[in-house]
């Protein structure tokens, strides 16, 4: 039977320097004439967020100490674990000596000794140490261990201090160092190394990267990287920062390589910020010394850059944006000074429901291009527009279950033009629009429980412009899809409106199945009473009419999708195709995209693209992995990139290898083969199902 005793010992004279009292539970415990209290069988010792279990305690009250036979286990406050056979300690479990012991450290770190010394409840010194995140498997050497002559752990600083430290990969010692430093795994930041990467690439050759984290207080750090190879001596750098209102990343690097005589650089930072009535700021810097620096160096693909400064507001009833960008091309047949580089944009929309009915929007905006070039024409050309717009819009459930949707808008634009003489210096252009469209949804139930929706939509729209025509900077890029077939205007900006008389008529049809295979079928088409400008033949909206339009989509349960848009101009011409299928579950994911888009002069594309890009990944094992992914292009016959990266990961390592190859080339970027080796320590004890025989 389990007796319940408080020591209240420990609140004696003798004892005065004690916190409080202890509570021991055990099956049989005995009090002697020489003042031991003997207690044996399931004893469990509690005190001061401290747990001890073991098979016997014995109290002396005359030395103020606990003799313990194992097997012992001590949880202290602070959630290390200790185990060990015997032991000798205080009352309050801070100081004293355990045998044949071992700590764990937050369920992720296990360290083994002969003997730990127990002192003050913050210093633990242990002798003829192992360490290790590994499973240990009887007599079996873990994956990985470090050996040492002696180990102190600070509880406190949370800090792992080795000396005569030997690390050793399957028992086999490959590196020693006299004295070295861990942080505690309960530590989420310490200064010290990471990692090492590897990188091998034939420009660069083989490299090796050592990154250093460094932390400068609470909330901000700092990691160096050099890296170094045959061909180049870099310095990589990423700093971060969190606010009480934001956050801020900085990331960078410097080199000195032998693939250009200069030094060689970039730098990215961005930054977020919540700012008093729901204001946001945002942030964000991109630059780079030259064309090629960030894919020699496997930083980013990107080929134009971008760096913006923003304030915006967003309410249920207003949307206020103001955003200043700079652009910067890393394109070889592109201008910075022609791009236009800068764009400022000014904007505010907001909406209410007025007594009336229907929903009510107006705002104004501001906008301004401007080219470094004073060449007359399109290389120099600085355009800033003004412009205010209101619109009403209104929907109604007719009889027979049609659904009526109108809408009405009126917008005014003043325009300043400089640097190009093929445009007045400022100009004033209206452009008042009406529109209405009707639906029809007709649904059904079938035998097999599917439902089916058939949605045929027609609309009919106006819209004129009234003074000058403005140049086109932010509508050069527009094409025809699902979102914008019923559209008054389907331009992508401002400075281009469809004008005339026009209609659209459409049909969807939806499958809902009862087992989740559904499917989704569109066509349309857009007839106009005049031709526009500005549209390309592959945006599909080129002429008085436009293109068909037929798109789908079709997904099925265990993660099977497939999605694609085309657009034809006529029966057997096709414009436009893109495609993606898609399949994905707990240990496969693949996925395809095919894009096939016609000639196309004013989008400076001559011949016809056509390309496929293949993602796929594969667990094949709880130990194994791969990633493999690739792009093709079809039209040219030459593939265009590819990569794969192997994965092997066990409860307390992850390694993975890449290998990747990049084989466009142009007078700045070169084709380039890269391999890479990159490793973590995981945790111990993780949960994962891999067992000792594995």
């Amino acid at each position: 039977m389990h007796v319940v005793l408080l020591l209240l010992l420990l609140c004696l004279p003798y004892s005065l320097h004690a916190q409080g009292a202890a509570t021991l539970v055990a099956d049989r415990v005995v009090l002697t004439e020489d003042e031991q209290l003997i207690a044996t069988g399931n004893v469990e010792v509690l005190y001061d967020g401290s747990r001890l279990t073991a098979s016997e305690i014995v109290f002396d009250r005359e030395s103020d100490r606990l003799q313990i036979v194992g097997p012992i286990i001590v949880q202290a406050a602070d959630g290390t674990v200790f185990t060990a056979d015997r032991a000798t300690l205080d009352p309050r479990l801070e100081n004293g000596i355990l045998q044949g012991a071992r700590i764990v450290l937050e369920q992720q770190l296990q360290v083994a000794s002969n003997q730990i010394d127990r002192r003050d409840g913050r210093y633990s010194q242990l002798y003829k140490t192992t360490a290790t995140s590994c499973r240990v498997c009887g007599t079996q050497a873990p994956l990985w261990e470090i050996r040492a002559e002696q180990v102190i752990h600070d509880s406190e600083e949370r800090q792992l201090y080795f000396r005569n430290a030997t690390l050793r990969v399957r028992g086999i010692p490959v590196l020693w160092l006299p004295r070295m430093r861990l942080p505690d795994p309960s530590l989420d930041r310490a200064n010290g190394l990471l990692i090492p990467e590897q990188r091998n690439t034939t420009q660069l050759g083989f490299g090796i990267k050592l990154p250093y984290f460094i932390t400068l207080g609470d909330h901000r750090d700092l990691t160096l990287t050099p890296y170094v190879s045959p061909e180049t001596t870099t310095l990589e750098l990423r700093y971060r920062q969190a606010f009480a209102n934001g956050n801020l990343t900085v990331e960078g690097a410097i080199s000195d390589d032998t693939l250009l005589p200069e030094a060689r650089s970039y730098l990215f930072a961005e930054g977020r910020f919540d700012l008093a009535n729901a204001y946001q700021l945002n942030f964000d810097i991109e630059t780079a010394s030259d064309p090629a620096y960030l894919l020699d160096y496997g930083y980013s693909d990107k080929d134009r850059l971008d760096s913006a400064l923003q304030l915006l507001r967003v309410t249920d009833a207003a949307l206020f944006n103001a955003r200043l960008t700079n652009y910067e091309s890393l394109r070889d047949e592109e201008n910075d000074a022609s791009l236009p580089p800068i764009i400022a944009d000014l904007s505010y929309e907001t909406r209410y429901e007025p007594t009336f009915g229907g929903v009510l929007r107006y705002g104004a905006s501001l906008d301004a291009a401007y080219r470094y070039s004073t060449t007359d024409g399109d290389a120099g050309r600085d355009v800033g527009r003004m412009g205010a717009t209101g619109a009403w819009s209104d929907s109604w459930v007719l009889p027979y279950g049609f659904v009526a949707d109108t809408q009405t808008a009126f917008r005014a634009d003043v325009y300043f033009v400089s640097d190009d003489d093929a445009f007045d210096d400022a100009d004033l252009r209206l452009a008042p629009s009406i529109g209405a469209t009707l639906r029809w949804p007709l649904g059904r139930v079938g035998t097999a429980g599917a439902t089916h929706l058939l949605e045929p939509v027609v609309s009919l729209s106006w819209a004129e412009t009234y003074g000058g025509t403005p140049p086109n900077e932010d509508s050069l890029r527009t094409e025809l899809d699902r979102a914008n077939l019923f559209a008054l205007s389907r331009y992508a900006g401002d400075d281009r409106i469809e004008t005339g008389l026009q209609t659209a008529a459409g049909l969807t049809w939806t499958r809902l199945g009862p087992r989740g295979v559904n499917s989704v079928l569109s066509f349309g088409r857009v007839f106009r009473q005049e031709e526009q400008d500005g549209f390309t033949r592959t945006s599909g909206l080129d002429g008085r009419n436009s293109d068909w339009l037929l798109a789908g989509q079709f997904t099925a349960p265990g993660g099977f999708l497939f999605d694609t848009r085309s657009l034809w101009n006529g029966l057997q011409d096709l414009t436009v195709i893109d495609s993606r299928i898609a399949w994905q579950n707990d240990r496969v994911s693949l996925g395809a995209n095919y894009v096939w888009l016609g000639p196309d002069p004013a989008e400076d594309r001559f011949e016809t693209s056509s390309e496929w890009t293949v993602d796929a990944g594969f667990v094949i094992n709880e130990s194994w992995a791969i990633d493999v992914d690739a792009r093709y292009d079809l039209a040219e016959d030459r593939p265009v990139r590819a990569g794969a990266t192997l994965q092997w990961r066990n409860e307390c390592v992850t390694v993975d290898v890449s290998a990747s190859r990049r084989f466009t080339s142009s007078t700045t970027v070169e084709p380039t083969t890269t391999f890479g080796i990159s490793g973590s320590i995981g945790s111990f004890s993780t949960g994962r199902a891999t067992g000792c025989g594995n």
